[in-house]
């Protein structure tokens, strides 16, 4: 999960899957493995998600990271509590927010937002979008309007991504989208 999470950054999931595929094949999916593989071997493997180089690094990072301040032990990683899981995962160089909450929400099962393209332009589209437009804006959106609970974070964000790949596209499809009733853009004069 956590690889997926670093290998999604600006990649599509297809892409991501046949990285995921290469690194399972090398069986380069452990900490131990990662940090000791080369960066350009790592590289190759992840190259089906585009941004290579940077991603071995990032991926190294998280590696090197794991090891040095937890042992390589994910379950005492995500022992602590949301926020300072967030924080210490945003002190990895490559790890951003999105990232960081797709691992707290994915991999730990704890409860905190992913605020990605498709939920920002839903949400604006639909006419909610906060006044500032941040990241943190976005996820205090949701965080303070629903209850803190993982699966339900799960299952929302996977219904945003999924309308924003099929109908809410950054050319819409709004005859078939199900928000068309609350939709200001789709009732917005072309």
């Amino acid at each position: 999960m956590i690889v997926g999470a670093i290998l999604t950054q600006s990649a599509a999931w297809g892409n991501v899957e046949k990285a995921i595929a290469n690194l399972r094949k090398a069986n380069a999916l452990s900490p131990k493995t990662l940090r000791q593989l080369s960066t350009p071997k790592l590289a190759t493997l992840v190259r089906p998600c585009g941004y290579y180089n940077a991603k071995a690094l990032k991926l190294k990072s998280f590696a090197y990271w794991l090891g040095n301040h937890h042992d390589d032990d994910l379950d005492r990683l995500f022992a602590g509590n949301v926020d300072d899981l967030r924080q210490q995962l945003l002190s990895i160089q490559g790890i951003g927010q999105e990232t960081a909450d797709s691992i707290i929400l994915y991999a730990a099962s704890k409860p905190s937002f992913v605020i990605d393209a498709y939920t920002r332009r839903i949400i604006s589209r639909i006419g909610l979008a906060p006044d500032k437009n941040s990241y943190g804006a976005y996820q205090a959106l949701f965080m303070e309007h629903l209850p803190p609970d993982a699966k339900l974070f799960n299952e929302y964000h996977a219904l945003l991504v999924c309308l924003g790949k099929e109908v809410c596209r950054p050319r819409p499809l709004c005859p078939q989208c199900c928000l068309n009733e609350i939709c200001q853009f789709s009732r917005s004069p072309l």
